[in-house]
């Protein structure tokens, strides 16, 4: 028996990183799956994207937990194409019941024009809303809706900071609105009981992270920074001694949100960062 027998999971960004760890973790609670994800590059993005082959990696990786996959390619900027692979997926697997908007780029770096922020805008935000626009009609009571944040959007600074570029500012911006999103959208569908939250992540090991705009932007004392350097680097984000989380870390938070463990939980900025927002954090005031 799993937490999420007989469910289904909707899941953008799910070829590979945090997306696919999502997909496997609620298969093994017993959830059926919905996976999308682009399957190209995008031009402002300097790190590859997922491809075909990726996302039918997470299929087989689902399929051997012994659960039902329906995966298709999609742009969580069209909105049209959203709704055709949700159809599809929907009319395979015959219901839903868990929307997991994780899609994601960060197109970082100082050289790129503002195309870059809005991409990183255009997937990151725009593609949560979409995401969740597409699913919503499906919905019904006890339905969980999850979107990945960043403590990007948590944190000072981040919006503003040169060494990101046009891109990396559209990003902090985009998890800022995810932020917002959420928690307005929880005060809207909390009547109909339908749960919305986000999980914000701090550095997390994924081919995001682990890529040559984020070197050298965690080392800008360096020319060409690789892995090595950075790594030196990672720990600083974080007053936990470690350079970053792991996304089975986060899918951990991800199953608790789409169970029924979690049935009264709702606009919930759910942080796995390690303490790396604590320095900014306002504590309560006990009188």
């Amino acid at each position: 028996m799993g937490k999420l027998d007989g469910k289904v999971a909707f899941i953008t960004g799910a070829a590979r990183g945090q997306g696919r760890s999502h997909a496997v973790a609620l298969a093994t609670e017993g959830a059926d799956i919905i996976a999308v994800d682009l399957c190209e590059d995008i031009a402002t993005n300097e790190y590859p994207l997922s491809t075909w082959a990726d996302l039918e990696e997470t299929r087989r990786l689902v399929e051997k937990e012994g659960r039902r996959i329906h995966i298709a390619k999609a742009d969580v900027r069209n909105l049209a194409a959203l709704e055709a692979a949700l159809g599809g997926g929907i009319e395979t697997l015959g219901r839903l019941d868990v929307v997991v908007a994780n899609a994601g780029i960060c197109p970082m770096g100082p050289a790129y024009t503002g195309q870059a922020f809005i991409d990183a805008v255009s997937v990151d935000l725009t593609g949560v809303i979409n995401t969740v626009a597409t699913a919503y009609p499906h919905l019904t009571s006890g339905a969980s809706i999850i979107a990945t944040g960043s403590v990007a959007g948590l944190i000072k600074g981040a919006a503003d900071n040169p060494a990101t570029g046009p891109g990396g500012a559209g990003y902090a911006h985009a998890k800022r609105g995810v932020a917002t999103f959420v928690h307005d959208l929880a005060a809207a569908l909390a009547p109909e009981s339908i749960r919305v939250n986000a999980v914000h992540p701090t550095n997390c090991s994924t081919d995001m992270l682990f890529s040559t705009p984020m070197y050298r932007v965690f080392r800008p004392d360096l020319d060409a920074p690789g892995r090595e350097d950075a790594e030196a680097a990672f720990p600083a984000m974080q007053p936990m001694p470690t350079g970053w989380v792991e996304p089975a870390d986060v899918s951990s938070a991800v199953v608790f949100l789409a169970s029924d463990d979690s049935r009264y939980i709702t606009g919930l900025q759910l942080k796995i960062d390690a303490g790396a927002t604590l320095s900014g954090t306002v504590p309560f005031a006990f009188s």
